[in-house]
């Protein structure tokens, strides 16, 4: 009887010396269900360890200080409190032989007073984001933030640094560092959030500053070898932020300065998330991609076909993978059988406790 063959997606990857299971890698999701501490619930080691057949979890965005807050329920890592809930999930994972990842975030001006005892959210710049945020009590209008001083900036890596200390006292196999979706990191990079005059604003090298100043610091931590990146050069929500005047030019040197420092991957947004994997004619990830000598994850509506035909391509090493992931706490499982997928109703995404997050079931149920 002829043996069906396994998808090359689905057998086992090492980058740098990061052995995985698989090339399916669990994308970070908000879901919200941390208390107003930013404690994550008991209930979260179920929602992880469920998904330890995943090659690598990207942990939901984690806030790396109080001032880094911009949505209620959302994590943190500066407090021990918060240290002891993660070291209880990365056990669990690690039990299971997954491996696990703390995203490291700050939001910068996606982020509200009712945020901040009525203390404005900080930015590059005062530049107001259009739209809305949902805070404690519902959805209100996007303030503008205060710019920060020259003199904050660096008190904000130390923020980092201590995160990512933090982070290897709660057990992660690494740390992902949160230079997408419009907040702080990436505020800093475009020129349409920054437009500063002092060392941190103006020309590529100044507006990347900050930034690699940050991946500096939590690799003094971790080592390169144990550090990500995420970035989104052309997503443009939430705040319909404007995307750079130069993508290439400014993403370009954003990758060949972090391939000098010799990080383990780049997490790279292709197209808008859960809108459209356009990205323009005037922006490619393949040339992007040529700028780094790490692994590249690729993200956005990746099915398993389409990982297939990018991994045989050369032009992704690893494929990340969200929303399938909530219903499917088995999704490389399905994968790997052709087996149907579930899908979670939205009201489940946000919010609420275990119910629509860590009681799904496995197809075997």
């Amino acid at each position: 009887m002829a043996t069906q063959s396994v998808s090359p997606v689905l057998q086992p990857a090492t980058i740098g010396h990061l052995e995985l299971k698989n090339r399916i890698v669990m994308a970070p999701m908000t879901r919200s269900r941390a208390d107003d501490a930013g404690v994550p619930p008991d209930y979260a080691a179920d929602y992880y360890a469920q998904r330890a057949n995943a090659g690598l979890i990207i942990t939901e965005a984690t806030n790396i200080s109080a001032q880094a807050r911009g949505y209620p329920r959302t994590p943190g890592i500066w407090t021990d409190e918060q240290v002891v809930a993660w070291k209880q999930i990365t056990d669990a994972v690690h039990r299971r032989e997954g491996k696990i990842f703390l995203q490291l975030w700050h939001t910068g001006r996606m982020s509200h007073p009712d945020m901040h005892d009525g203390a404005l959210p900080v930015a590059p710049s005062a530049i107001r984001p259009q739209g809305q945020i949902r805070v404690h009590d519902g959805m209100k209008d996007f303030v503008t933030p205060r710019a920060l001083d020259a003199d904050e900036i660096p008190g904000i890596v130390e923020d980092y640094r201590r995160a990512a200390a933090n982070a290897k006292r709660a057990g992660f196999d690494g740390v992902e560092i949160h230079s997408a979706n419009n907040y702080l990191l990436e505020q800093f990079v475009r020129d349409s959030t920054n437009h500063r005059t002092d060392e941190y604003g103006g020309s590529i090298e100044n507006r990347l500053r900050f930034p690699l100043a940050v991946v500096k610091a939590v690799i003094d931590v971790w080592g390169s070898e144990r550090v990500g990146i995420r970035i989104s050069p052309v997503t443009t929500s939430p705040g319909e932020t404007p995307v750079d005047s130069d993508t290439m030019s400014t993403f370009g040197a954003y990758l060949s300065a972090l391939s000098e420092l010799g990080l383990l991957y780049i997490h790279d947004i292709e197209g808008v998330t859960q809108v459209s994997r356009e990205t323009g004619s005037e922006v490619s990830f393949s040339e992007l991609r040529k700028r780094f000598n790490g692994a590249y994850i690729a993200n956005n509506q990746y099915t398993l076909s389409l990982a297939e035909k990018t991994l045989a391509s050369g032009d992704a090493d690893l494929f990340s993978i969200g929303r399938p992931f909530i219903a499917n706490p088995d999704l490389v499982d399905r994968l790997r059988a052709g087996a149907p997928l579930a899908e979670a109703p939205k009201e489940y995404w946000y919010g609420g406790d275990s119910t629509g997050y860590s009681d799904w079931p496995d197809m075997r149920r």
